[in-house]
């Protein structure tokens, strides 16, 4: 494996662990602060927020290199983090959340072109996957780890954490990634033109409906596997641990599934199964022996779509690679934020039903590929 992929993969991980771990602060935030936790839970939105105003920021960018470009994130995302750490009340820990979303969506635009080029030829998407498993190994391994620092010490410790880390990415992208070609300057309006096709924007759409189906049900993961599926509290660190399993086995396999088979048609089978997946957890969650099957399955699922559809957009956005690759980090936000809305209106008669308009949107998504894959075939969408 090329140390300059790993040291992408560093990055990835960092922005993971910050992202995802405010799900297992919350409490302890809420009680420094003396909060409430709907309010401490502004936190993660506050993050997405970051997230949609920083991917246009490439734009501004767009004539600097590649390098300079992640190394300027890393920097951005050591900022944020660090600030969250030393925040001294809720409202300097509210903008601190949203400096630290800024690099996101941006980091995985640019990184996902750096690591399809530097890729051996032929295996591009199985390039971009070990880029972002990053973010499923921060599910594995990051998320808990950081849950357990937050809860044995404080959760200001989470953040130096992940502050510390951001320098070593910094500094791994610094010596390990070689400068590669730049991309060519076609102005501020053709950074956008490619979104006059509907190529784009069925892709676009599927990510936004397909993860928002997933999450719908995995927002609400914890309290189903133990009030439906009968596992005790002290069990989810390992229940969690086993959906970030899942999570690394989907990226990686699609990665190598792709390059052979094309990134469009393993999204779109892929996206099918969720469907069935999520009906199956509706109907089976009560069953303690199969409710972690299934979770991890579909965590799988929700991965293996991820590097399909952003190698999709880079190859659909020529002109506009940087925006291109970084909508897609916007539309997955979007599609968390929609899921866990509809997911908590149906978990009211049970949080077994979440899954039941998860898989209504993650059919919705499939649809949005299969038709882009008719327009594959019939030569009208360059990808």
């Amino acid at each position: 494996m090329k140390k300059s992929l790993i040291a992408l993969a560093f990055g990835t991980l960092g922005l993971g662990i910050s992202e995802f771990t405010m799900m297992g602060l919350l409490p302890y935030v809420a009680e420094d602060f003396s909060i409430g936790i709907p309010t401490a839970g502004h936190l993660i939105s506050a993050y997405a927020i970051g997230v949609f105003c920083g991917a246009p920021l490439l734009l501004v960018m767009r004539r600097a290199r590649l390098k300079d470009i992640l190394l300027g994130l890393a920097a951005v995302m050591f900022i944020g983090n660090m600030c969250a750490a030393a925040a001294p009340s809720y409202g300097i820990l509210l903008a601190a959340r949203f400096v630290s979303g800024l690099p996101h969506g941006a980091y995985f635009g640019v990184a996902s072109i750096v690591a399809s080029r530097l890729a051996d030829e032929g295996k591009g998407t199985q390039a971009v996957s070990i880029m972002i498993a990053g973010m499923t190994v921060a599910n594995l391994f990051g998320v808990p780890l950081g849950t357990s620092l937050g809860h044995a010490m404080s959760w200001r410790v989470t953040f130096m954490f992940v502050a510390v880390w951001s320098l070593i990415t910094l500094y791994y992208i610094l010596r390990w990634v070689p400068q590669v070609e730049g991309l060519s300057d076609t102005g501020f309006k053709g950074q956008f033109r490619f979104l006059r096709r509907p190529a784009p924007w069925l892709i676009l759409g599927a990510t936004m409906l397909g993860n928002g189906g997933v999450f719908c049900w995995y927002s609400y993961v914890s309290p189903q596997m133990t009030a439906v599926s009968g596992f005790s509290e002290g069990s989810m660190t390992g229940m969690m641990m086993l959906a970030g399993f899942g999570m690394v086995v989907g990226n990686l396999a699609s990665g190598r599934l792709s390059d052979r088979y094309t990134p469009g048609r393993v999204a779109q089978w892929t996206q099918g199964l969720l469907c069935f997946i999520l009906l199956a957890i509706f109907l089976f969650a009560p069953v303690k022996w199969i409710a972690p099957l299934l979770m991890a399955i579909c965590t799988a699922g929700l991965f293996a779509v991820s590097s399909p559809e952003q190698v999709l957009m880079i190859r659909l956005s020529p002109g506009g690679e940087l925006l291109g690759g970084a909508s897609v980090q916007m539309a997955f936000n979007l599609g968390n934020a929609l899921g866990a809305y509809i997911g908590g209106l149906a978990s009211v008669r049970g949080y077994e039903w979440s899954a039941l308009p998860g898989a209504a949107l993650a059919f919705a998504g499939f649809i949005m590929l299969v038709v882009f894959n008719g327009l594959v075939r019939k030569g009208k969408a360059a990808a």
